[in-house]
């Protein structure tokens, strides 16, 4: 099964999340549990975690559906220690908050080294920081997202990404996310069947498909090479509409959460059905 969704507000408490999800026709969606550009917020209350769930349960959304993502202010990779520390802190409650849930996953960014640190004493920062914050938390499972390589940002290759597993010592508590934007912005061709052929199977020598927790649905408005983050509606990007066929056609893509963060959210229902569309018999 596939589980198609969009990040969808959480405006109001988290238990809306779900009931917008389920307005557009989604069995899967992506939340902030908190404001994203803030560092703290005040804890989910037990009435916020009981509708939260019985929401979910009502329209049948399972935690393998649900890709919660955590605030764009935390940088793991940030070698200044009472910074790293401040966001090591954040990212930990972001984690609590998605066990309180009942959620399994939460993707994040791996972080920027700011021109401060090596790339690779960045990568092993992020993996220890991860270690860390498994090693305090009981079963949510950290999803790391690839990213497009906009200024110091790590992540954009999938060698990125394979350092970071490498270093993280209970790898049944690792993920990765794989947004299409991201990935075709940062180089890699996704624009025909066969570029895809090409690139997942890159991704699964270099990663492995056992660790691809999610994806991020989303066409590019930028050019392959531009590593520039800017998402585009399904169709109307330079990667037109082959990789979401692709993707949709593909059982490696089953049983995880495939949400979109394109522009225009009153579109969102009508790409689901696009996208379900794709679908060959």
């Amino acid at each position: 099964m596939k589980y198609l969704g969009a990040h969808v507000s959480a405006g109001g408490g988290v238990f809306n999340a779900p009931l917008n999800a389920a307005a557009i026709g989604a069995n899967g969606f992506a939340l902030f549990t908190k404001n994203q550009k803030q560092w703290s917020a005040k804890p989910l209350s037990d009435e916020d975690i009981a509708v939260f769930k019985a929401n979910c349960a009502q329209h049948h959304f399972v935690p393998e559906s649900i890709l919660p993502h955590d605030s764009y202010l935390i940088n793991l990779g940030n070698p200044d220690p009472e910074k790293f520390e401040q966001s090591y802190r954040a990212f930990l409650e972001e984690l609590r908050r998605c066990e309180a849930l009942g959620l399994r996953y939460l993707n994040f960014h791996p972080g920027s080294h700011l021109n401060l640190i090596e790339e690779s004493d960045c990568l092993k920062q992020i993996a220890g920081a991860l270690n860390r914050a498994i090693a305090e938390t009981d079963f949510v499972i950290p999803v790391i997202e690839n990213t497009a390589g906009q200024g110091t940002n790590l992540g954009w290759r999938f060698e990125h990404l394979a350092k970071i597993v490498s270093h993280i010592n209970n790898r049944a508590r690792i993920g990765v996310c794989i947004d299409t934007c991201h990935a075709f912005s940062a180089g890699y061709d996704l624009s025909t069947p066969e570029a895809c052929d090409e690139t997942f199977a890159e991704f699964d020598r270099q990663i492995g498909f056992q660790y691809l927790k999610g994806m991020h649905l989303n066409d590019d408005m930028k050019a392959q090479f531009s590593r520039v983050d800017r998402h585009a509606s399904i169709g109307e990007g330079t990667l037109g509409v082959a990789p979401f066929r692709y993707i949709m056609n593909d059982a490696r893509f089953d049983g995880i959460p495939l949400i979109l963060e394109t522009p225009d959210e009153t579109r969102w229902a009508g790409e689901i059905q696009m996208l379900r569309g794709f679908v060959q018999a």
